[in-house]
């Protein structure tokens, strides 16, 4: 009975525990798919909650680094939600493989068009994005999350130099040392370049077999050529023996 007791107050200690954690930690985040890695190129998600009972999540703004632009911002398409991107002029142009860019996409919005996050749910956002900065250790993205019923919540406060997190903090994406390949993006990264060495094995096999089928068919074709000379030299030199023959029967 003492050990049921125990048990039960436990449970509503760890229960408070999440009740009074989880408004603090429902806030619009993002993580990246594997890593972000300084001077790659990665795949970020923008989760978003919903913390209200009686309404639902029907917009999201992100606004990007203008201190850090991206050359790269790719947005996945999510069912239920229309896609607005928003670029802006550059004071500096980036160069990146070689071109200047001039411009850089400086916020991404996304609207319910058929779908909401409910009260209880939360939904994600992948985003594409590169190339990510040498020289930072993170990036800021300030984000705006307005309900169904008009109400407005404006996640961007950046942290602290205490390290302490803000009431309304912004969504914060910490980078990591650069790889080798300079490339980053985890095992996405990886798994791509694996399906582009793949398709360029396929086309070089492809591209073998081709010429193998040629050469086969030239060889064909030469000795079917051989063949049919030979044949019509045997078949002159059987009729010549045959007239030779005959000419010293008749003699």
């Amino acid at each position: 009975m003492r050990v049921s007791r125990i048990a039960i107050a436990t449970g509503v200690a760890a229960s408070t525990v999440l009740l009074i954690a989880g408004p603090a930690a429902a806030h619009v985040s993002v993580q990246p798919q594997g890593e972000a890695a300084k001077g790659g190129y990665a795949t970020l998600n923008f989760k978003v909650p919903n913390e209200r009972d009686h309404a639902s999540t029907v917009k999201l703004e992100v606004n990007f680094p203008a201190d850090h632009p991206l050359s790269s911002v790719t947005p996945e398409a999510v069912p239920g939600w229309k896609i607005d991107i928003t670029k802006g002029k550059l004071d500096k142009p980036l160069e990146v493989h070689g071109k200047k860019i001039t411009e850089a996409v400086s916020k991404v919005t996304w609207t319910a068009d058929g779908s909401k996050i409910a009260p209880g749910y939360f939904q994600q956002f992948p985003v594409s994005v590169g190339q990510l900065p040498e020289d930072a250790d993170q990036l800021v993205f300030k984000a705006i999350q307005t309900y169904d019923n008009k109400e407005v919540v404006r996640w961007i406060e950046e942290p602290t130099a205490g390290g302490e997190e803000p009431d309304s903090p912004a969504p914060v994406l910490k980078l990591s040392a650069a790889s080798e390949d300079h490339h980053g993006g985890g095992a996405a990264a990886k798994a791509g370049e694996d399906d582009h060495k793949a398709d360029d094995k396929a086309a070089s096999a492809e591209g073998d077999k081709k010429e193998t089928h040629a050469a086969s068919s030239s060889s064909s074709d030469t000795t079917a050529r051989t063949l049919g000379i030979i044949g019509i030299l045997i078949g002159v030199a059987g009729v010549a023996f045959g007239v030779l023959a005959g000419r010293r029967r008749n003699a």
